[in-house]
């Protein structure tokens, strides 16, 4: 556990994370893949999947604006952002009476949903590639059912044999589809996130 402490207080993102009043390292990853492809906008509506601790909402509220709204839903509590346009639920995104609350608070159909959403990692591999993609396919069902026509989708995935299936999926819904691994993303991870591009509706 020492050892795990110490390499997270080296790591770059990390401490830029603390210096930057961002409430995660993984805000950086939002940061680089929305600065490459551009998916979300000022004004959009962004649902944001496995939202906790905060840092992709800080991130979303930063290029949203006040014109925009983001929605961000966790199993876990998070702390109010104290934005008027920035509203969490606490929630299983594998619950359809969450998917009803979601849709039910969105003031208009989503322009992104971006997930960066992860099980309970077991240290069994195969375990933790199939529950990360029954919890990516989840939400990409969300997407599907809350994204206007063009709309964009962004989640983050293991690497595994269930991964090129679960590619294909979203290729049926959306126009362009890309493989992205941003820098913040650490090396010897296995995650990496798909990006839906243009929501074929």
């Amino acid at each position: 556990m020492p050892n795990q402490w110490l390499l997270r207080k080296r790591d770059y993102y990390y401490r830029r994370a603390k210096e930057e009043n961002y409430r995660s390292r993984a805000a950086y990853k939002l940061i680089q893949a929305v600065e490459k492809y551009g998916f979300i906008k000022s004004g959009d509506v962004v649902i944001d999947l496995g939202a906790a601790p905060g840092g992709w909402l800080q991130v979303a509220r930063q290029i949203v604006g006040d014109k925009g709204f983001i929605l961000g839903i966790d199993l876990k509590e998070i702390e109010p952002l104290n934005f008027n346009n920035v509203h969490t639920i606490v929630g299983d995104i594998r619950d359809p009476e969450v998917i009803s609350k979601i849709r039910e608070i969105l003031p208009r159909p989503a322009d992104v949903v971006i997930s960066d959403v992860s099980p309970n990692i077991s240290g069994i591999w195969e375990l933790d590639h199939a529950r990360q993609i029954e919890l990516a396919e989840s939400s990409l069902n969300i997407a599907i059912l809350t994204l206007r026509r063009g709309g964009n989708f962004f989640t983050k995935v293991f690497q595994g044999d269930m991964f090129h299936e679960f590619l294909s999926k979203v290729k049926e819904y959306f126009h362009q589809v890309k493989i992205v691994k941003p820098k913040a993303s650490r090396k010897e991870s296995a995650e990496i996130y798909v990006l839906g591009l243009s929501y074929r509706g």
